[in-house]
C-alpha cells in the first residue's frame, strides 16, 4: 500500500471515528438528562402529594404544629432546589421530616384508620419507590456518561467539545453508610 492510500484512509477514517465518539457522547448526555427529567417528575409527584397529606393530618394533629411546618418548609425548598447534590440534600431532609410526621401519626388511632391517609400513605410509599427506579437508571446514565468522558480516546473528542462529567443523585447521608458500633456491655 502506497503512502497516499495510507494518508487518505486515515483522512476518512478519523473523522468518522471522531463522528462516531461525538454521537455516543451527545446520547449518553441525553440519556442523562431524561434520567434527570424522571426524577424530577416523581420529587413534584411527591411534593403536590404533601399539601394534601398535610390537610388531613392537621385536623387531627392540631398541637405538633412543629411537625407540620417542617415538612411545609422542606417541601418548598425540594422545589426550588436545583442541582443533584442540592436536590438530594433537601430530599433527604424531607424524607426524614415525612418519617417523622408518619410516627407522629402513630398516636392518633383515628388519623391511622383515616381513609384518605391511608391512601395518601400509599401513594407516597408508590412515589418513594419510583423515586428510587428513576434514581437508578440517572445514575447509570451518569456513569456511563462519565465513563465515556474519562476514557481514552474518547476523552479527546469530549474535552475538544467541552463535555462534562455529571453528577450523581445521592439521598443518602454519608454517616449511613458508616459501620454501626455493637455493644453487649
Amino acid at each position: 500500500m502506497d503512502p497516499t492510500s495510507v494518508f487518505i484512509i486515515a483522512a476518512i477514517a478519523f473523522p468518522m471515528w471522531a463522528i462516531v465518539i461525538y454521537n455516543r457522547l451527545v446520547s449518553k448526555k441525553n440519556m442523562v438528562k431524561e434520567g434527570w427529567s424522571g426524577i424530577d417528575v416523581q420529587l413534584k409527584r411527591r411534593a403536590n402529594l404533601i399539601p394534601n397529606l398535610i390537610e388531613t393530618v392537621k385536623g387531627y394533629m392540631g398541637h405538633e404544629s412543629d411537625v407540620l411546618e417542617k415538612v411545609t418548609a422542606l417541601r418548598s425548598q425540594s422545589l426550588e432546589a436545583g442541582q443533584p447534590r442540592e436536590q438530594g440534600r433537601t430530599q433527604r431532609l424531607l424524607g426524614a421530616a415525612l418519617g417523622r410526621l408518619f410516627a407522629v401519626a402513630e398516636q392518633y388511632p383515628d388519623l391511622k384508620a383515616n381513609q384518605t391517609f391511608i391512601e395518601l400513605q400509599g401513594q407516597l410509599a408508590e412515589t418513594e419507590e419510583q423515586i428510587q427506579l428513576a434514581r437508578r437508571y440517572y445514575n447509570g446514565a451518569v456513569r456511563d456518561l462519565n465513563i465515556l468522558i474519562e476514557s481514552f480516546p474518547s476523552n479527546l473528542i469530549a474535552n475538544a467539545f467541552n463535555f462534562i462529567q455529571a453528577e450523581f443523585f445521592e439521598l443518602g447521608d454519608p454517616g449511613d453508610r458508616a459501620v454501626p458500633e455493637v455493644s453487649f456491655d
